[in-house]
C-alpha cells in the first residue's frame, strides 16, 4: 500500500537508488542482511597488501624521500601485493644468484629495518611466468622511488587510479642483458679473491693471496658496497653490511688523506644510505665527516691533506705546506650532503669557503688553475703548470657537480665551470696525427705539452654532463671528439688496454700511431674514467658503439689483468700481450667505479640511477640532486 502511495518519481529514485547500490556490490539479492559487508572487507584487504611509504622529513628535501631510520637489522621484508589480485599474491625474494630479475618501473617503495623492498608488477606478455603474480626486486629503489610526501593512508585511498605521474612511470621492464650479467660475473670474481685473501682490509693483492693497507679502514668493501646494491647481490651486501656494523670502527690512531677518505669512505656510506635506506650507513658516515673536520683547522680555511682520525689532529704531508687544488675543491659534494642530512651546517659551510675563495684566488689562466694551493697562505703555488690530470682534475667536475646538486642556483660554480672550459679550448686542445685527435694537453709556463694522463678522461663524461643540463651543444660536440680519443688511447695498443699516461704525436710521421706510450707510463691500474664517460655518452645519445667500446675494454681487462684464483691487478706494461707484467693490486675503485659504470652503460634502463636524480661524485657514488631537475 506504502508502493501505492508514492508518486511515479520517488518510485523512480527508490528503483535508481536500489540498481546503483546492487550495481556497487553494496548489497545482493542473496544477501540482504549484510549490506555494507563486502566493502568493509575490501578495505580490509587494500589495508593489509598495500605498502606504506616512509619517510624522513628534511629541511631541504632531497629527490629521493630520506629513508625511515629503524634498527639498522636486515631481517625479513613484507611481501608487497599487486593492484588487483583476486587473491595474495605468490612472491619471490630478490636475486640470490646470477640470475637476477630485471629492474621494473612501477614501484611502490617500504623500508623496513631500513632496507627497502619494492613491488615488481607482472607484465601480461610475459607468458613464461604467468603464473606468478608479482617479483620482489632487492634493488628496485635505486630506479624510481615514490616522492609523494602524502601520509600513507591517502595513498592507499588512490591506488586505485593512480595520478599522471604515476600513470607515466608505468613503463615496460628493461631485462637484465648478457653484457650485464658479465659485469655481474666479474664482480662476483674480484669479489671472491678480495672474500678469501683481504676481508676487512683495504686491497686485495690477488696473485700473493694477500693484502695491503692504507687506512686500515676497508676501503674496497666500503667503495664497493652501492656497486652490490646497484647489480643486486643481495647476499654478498648483507655480508659487507655485517662488517660495517661490527667491525668498521673510525677510532683509530691512523693518518688518512682527507680527499681519498670523503670521496671513497664518506661518499659510499652516504651513498649506499640513500640506495639502501639503512641508517647505519649515514651513523657512519656522521662519525668519519665529524671526524675530518680537523683538517680545515688551518689559517687560510684550505684544508690540511691529511688528517688523524682518532686524535682528532691534522697536518699537511711532511715536504710541503701545499695541499693540492683537486683535493681540496673535490670534497664538496659528499660534506655539502652530509649538512643536509644531518642538519648540522658546519661541513657544508668549511667546503663552501674553500670554493668560494678559491673563486676569488689570482693565478688563474682563463678559468684553469694550478696544481697546488698554500694552507698557510690560501695562495695558488707553483704558478704557471696547468693540466686536467693529476692534481686539477675533478675541480672542473666538481664545479659542474655542486651546481646540479644544488638546484643550479650558485652561478659562481657555474662561471667558473663555463670560464674553465673556454681555457681548456683555448690553452690545452690539440690536434694529432695522422687521424687528427682531439685531445687535451699540458701548458707548463707558455709551453704546450702534447702529454695526457688517462684521468684526463672524465672530461668527455663531465661536458656530455653539462650540455645535458642545458650548457651550450657545443660542448657535446667536443665530448664526442675526445671520448674517440679515450677509446683511441685503448684500441691503439697492444692489448687493447689504457697506459696511465700517453704522448700525441703532433706531426705525421711514417710508422707512427697519435699514441706514443713511454716506458714508466705504459701501467694500467684498472682506472674507470674512460668507461664512466662512455656511460653518460651512451645514456644521452643512444648511440651503441659506446656499449660496444666498453664491452671490448670489458673483454681486455678479462684477458690480461683476471687471475684465476680470484680479483683482478694492476699491470705495469700494457704493450706486451705475452706478459702485462701483473703488479699485484686490485685497487678499491675497479669494484667502487669501473665496473660500476661497466654494468650502468650496458643497460637501457634510464632510470637506473638516473642522471636527473642523481649526481655521480668522482669516486662513482651516486648522491641526490636536491632539486628536481
Amino acid at each position: 500500500k506504502k508502493w501505492k502511495q508514492l508518486s511515479r518519481l520517488q518510485r523512480s529514485i527508490i528503483l535508481f537508488l536500489f540498481a546503483f547500490l546492487a550495481v556497487c556490490g553494496v548489497i545482493s539479492y542473496t544477501s540482504m542482511g549484510e549490506p555494507w559487508k563486502s566493502l568493509t572487507n575490501k578495505s580490509l584487504d587494500d589495508q593489509t597488501t598495500e605498502p606504506e611509504i616512509p619517510g624522513l622529513k628534511l629541511a631541504n628535501p632531497a629527490v629521493l624521500p630520506a629513508p625511515q631510520k629503524a634498527d639498522g637489522s636486515l631481517g625479513n621484508h613484507p611481501e608487497l601485493s599487486p593492484q588487483k589480485p583476486p587473491k595474495p599474491p605468490h612472491v619471490r625474494r630478490g636475486p640470490s644468484n646470477l640470475q637476477i630479475k630485471p629492474p621494473w618501473r612501477d614501484v611502490r617503495l617500504k623500508t623496513r629495518h631500513d632496507t627497502s623492498r619494492v613491488v615488481e608488477e607482472p607484465v601480461q606478455a610475459d607468458k613464461e611466468e604467468k603464473t606468478e603474480k608479482s617479483v620482489i626486486s632487492w634493488r628496485g629503489a635505486v630506479i624510481e622511488p615514490d616522492q609523494s610526501t602524502e601520509p600513507p593512508s591517502s595513498k592507499i585511498k588512490e591506488r586505485e587510479k593512480p595520478s599522471s605521474v604515476e600513470a607515466e612511470d608505468q613503463k615496460e621492464p628493461v631485462p637484465i642483458n648478457e653484457r650485464q650479467m658479465a659485469v655481474i660475473e666479474a664482480f662476483r670474481h674480484a669479489w671472491k679473491g678480495y672474500k678469501d685473501f683481504a676481508w676487512g682490509h683495504d686491497e686485495l693483492k690477488p696473485l700473493s693471496k694477500s693484502y695491503s693497507e692504507w687506512f686500515g679502514l676497508g676501503l674496497t668493501l666500503i667503495d664497493a658496497l652501492d656497486t652490490m646494491w646497484i647489480l643486486g647481490l643481495k647476499e654478498e651486501f648483507e655480508e659487507a653490511r655485517k662488517w660495517v656494523a661490527n667491525d668498521l670502527v673510525f677510532d683509530k690512531n691512523v693518518d688518512v688523506n682527507l680527499f681519498e677518505s670523503t670521496i671513497r669512505i664518506l661518499g659510499g656510506l652516504l651513498s649506499t644510505y640513500h640506495l639502501s635506506g639503512d641508517s647505519l650507513f649515514l651513523e657512519k658516515a656522521k662519525d668519519i665527516g665529524n671526524r675530518l673536520m680537523p683538517a680545515f683547522k688551518t689559517p687560510s680555511k684550505i684544508p690540511y691533506s691529511d688528517v688523524n682520525i682518532g686524535r682528532g689532529t691534522a697536518h699537511p704531508p711532511r715536504w710541503t705546506s701545499d695541499s693540492t687544488v683537486a683535493e681540496v675543491t673535490s670534497i664538496q659534494l659528499e660534506f655539502r650532503e652530509l649538512s643536509r642530512l644531518t642538519g648540522d651546517e658546519k661541513f657544508q659551510k668549511a667546503v663552501d669557503e674553500v670554493m668560494k675563495h678559491v673563486h676569488s684566488l689570482s693565478g688563474k689562466n682563463d678559468g684553469l688553475v694550478p696544481m697546488f694551493i698554500n694552507t698557510n697562505s690560501g695562495q695558488f703555488t707553483h704558478l704557471g703548470v696547468y693540466t686536467l690530470g693529476a692534481r686539477a682534475d675533478s675541480y672542473y667536475e666538481y664545479l659542474l657537480k655542486q651546481w646540479i646538486q644544488g638546484g643550479k642556483k650558485e652561478n659562481e660554480l657555474l662561471e667558473d665551470y663555463m670560464r674553465a672550459i673556454e681555457g681548456v679550448k683555448k690553452h690545452l686542445l690539440q690536434r694529432s696525427q695522422p687521424k687528427k685527435l682531439t685531445f687535451v694537453g699540458e701548458l707548463a709556463h707558455g709551453h704546450f705539452s702534447a702529454k695526457m694522463d688517462h684521468l684526463v678522461c672524465f672530461l668527455p663524461g663531465t661536458l656530455a654532463l653539462g650540455a645535458h643540463n642545458g650548457l651550450t651543444a657545443d660542448h657535446m660536440k667536443l665530448a664526442e671528439a675526445l671520448i674517440e680519443t679515450c677509446y683511441q688511447m685503448y684500441a691503439q695498443v697492444e692489448t687493447g688496454l689504457s697506459p696511465e699516461i700517453v704522448h700525441f704525436n703532433l706531426h705525421a710521421q711514417k710508422g707512427h700511431k697519435d699514441v706514443e706510450i713511454k716506458p714508466a707510463d705504459r701501467h694500467n691500474l684498472l682506472r674507470p674514467e674512460t668507461v664512466e664517460s662512455l656511460f653518460y655518452m651512451y645514456r644521452f645519445t643512444g648511440d651503441k658503439k659506446y656499449q660496444d667500446w666498453g664491452w671490448e675494454i670489458l673483454q681486455n681487462f678479462n684477458k690480461y689483468t683476471r687471475v684465476p684464483t680470484g680479483g683482478y691487478t694492476s699491470i705495469n706494461n700494457v704493450q706486451n700481450p705475452s706478459n702485462p707484467e701483473p703488479r699485484d693490486k686490485m685497487e678499491s675503485f675497479f669494484l667502487g667505479e669501473t665496473l660500476k659504470y661497466m654494468f650502468l652503460l650496458f643497460s637501457d634502463d634510464i632510470d637506473l640511477i638516473n642522471l636527473d636524480k642523481y649526481i655521480f661524485n668522482t669516486e662513482a657514488h651516486p648522491l641526490p640532486i636536491w632539486v628536481p631537475a
